[in-house]
């Protein structure tokens, strides 16, 4: 059965490529598949065909039809998967840093995808051939939990949750300097200008993101901080920090490594990604409207890090 979404523009979203627009609206969907609908047709701007790169504007109406998609042909892989909790509509998973979410250029295997072909059958497919399930992502080197949708209907009423920000998401991150509880960063992010692999709060064409900080533990250099993310881009918590001068340490991205370090923060050395960790994870059960809540504890890595820490600066 065709599923088809409807989205109004804003007027935030002036400017914004028709294809990005749609991107940030639908991330089961890659913009690949994106533009591919566009180009068959499928979607339809106040009832007229648009091309990919056209720019939206306020007001305008954007219908897309997304076809039942095809079973995928990816390789089901016996890989180590910490799956938290199961039933007949979905799965809550603990992501390990290092495993790539789904096969892109340079990750065709030992992806999560990959993990879940082998653990479930029929998996949903509106994500795509390439994203089977998957209803949100994490970056490469962030660990922790993720929702994955066994059917459709799961996956559309999962997908209009974090859509309108029904889905709690709380993380904790190691950051440079001191940070204050409490403090809101309401930056909009979109692609950096001058390097497309990166994003930018100084971005030209950039989308509404907020996150908080709500919890804090200081030590000498760096802070400790649970965060809540109140929308979902790319990147978000690592380009929101970053803004404000405060890194996650190990971020090389976006300057979270430092060459020089102080005796009391030199265990910080031994990071290899980011130290960032989805330890929560709400929703709403798509079936029974259960409010639904998993917490996951920092990996091992991240553990001894904070432990060598502590014991550097003495407050353990």
């Amino acid at each position: 059965m065709t599923d088809t979404r409807a989205f109004e523009a804003t007027p935030d979203d002036a400017g914004v490529r028709l294809d990005h627009f749609l991107a940030a609206r639908m991330p089961d969907l890659s913009r690949s598949q994106i533009q591919r609908l566009i180009r068959e047709g499928r979607v339809l701007v106040d009832g007229q065909q648009f091309k990919s790169g056209a720019p939206v504007t306020p007001g305008m109406h954007i219908v897309i039809d997304v076809p039942p998609a095809q079973p995928s042909s990816l390789t089901a892989e016996d890989l180590p998967l910490t799956v938290l909790y199961e039933d007949d509509d979905l799965l809550v998973v603990d992501k390990p840093a290092g495993m790539v979410v789904h096969p892109g250029a340079g990750h065709r295997q030992g992806t999560l995808v990959n993990a879940l072909l082998h653990h479930a059958e029929g998996l949903s497919g509106i994500g795509g051939e390439e994203r089977p399930g998957i209803v949100h992502r994490l970056d490469r080197g962030t660990s922790g939990l993720m929702v994955v949708a066994k059917h459709d209907a799961a996956h559309r009423e999962l997908s209009r949750q974090f859509q309108t920000r029904e889905v709690e998401k709380r993380y904790l991150a190691l950051v440079w300097g001191q940070v204050e509880a409490g403090r809101k960063i309401d930056l909009p992010i979109g692609r950096d200008p001058k390097d497309r692999q990166k994003m930018s709060t100084r971005a030209r064409h950039a989308r509404e993101a907020v996150t908080r900080i709500v919890r804090t533990e200081k030590f000498r250099g760096v802070t400790l901080v649970e965060v809540a993310i109140d929308t979902g881009r790319t990147h978000q918590i690592r380009v929101h920090l970053a803004a404000i001068q405060h890194p996650i340490a190990g971020d090389v991205t976006y300057g979270g490594v430092r060459r020089h370090m102080a005796a009391d923060v030199r265990p910080l050395g031994r990071l290899e990604r980011p130290f960032l960790h989805a330890h929560t994870l709400s929703f709403t059960h798509p079936r029974d409207g259960r409010r639904m809540t998993f917490e996951s504890p920092s990996p091992q890595d991240l553990q001894d890090v904070l432990k060598a820490l502590r014991a550097a600066q003495g407050t353990t």
